[in-house]
């Protein structure tokens, strides 16, 4: 663990940092955070919607809308920023963890079968 104990530091601290994006455009009444925009904001912002947007907005749900959980969306600011950690803890545990197996896996592949070692 030792060899990680960098990127899990610089992992911990971005996650720290997630909240940042909340709360700076409320502090410089900039609206929504940068690029969270959906269809509504986009067209309110440049008087239109890309096609492509609205066709992927349809069958596209995210799994934590908000970064919320159900019945939370309308959070006060502080306990948003306490969801958008949980979530970044949430990515970086599933990512981590993903490319921790497919790592494992692979390696495992290319090594020869047991019984021809010696």
């Amino acid at each position: 663990m030792k060899e990680y104990r960098g990127l899990l530091v610089a992992l911990g601290v971005m996650a720290l940092l997630a909240p940042i994006g909340l709360y700076l455009p409320q502090i410089m009444k900039a609206g929504a955070a940068w690029g969270e925009w959906g269809i509504l904001e986009v067209r309110k912002m440049v008087g239109y919607a890309p096609a492509g947007m609205e066709k992927a907005a349809e069958p596209w749900k995210a799994p934590i809308p908000d970064y919320a959980p159900s019945g939370r969306e309308n959070a006060s600011i502080p306990e948003q920023g306490l969801h958008y950690l949980l979530s970044a803890f949430l990515g970086i545990v599933a990512c981590g963890g993903g490319a921790y197996l497919l790592a494992r896996w692979l390696t495992r592949r290319g090594s020869p079968p047991a019984d021809r070692r010696q």
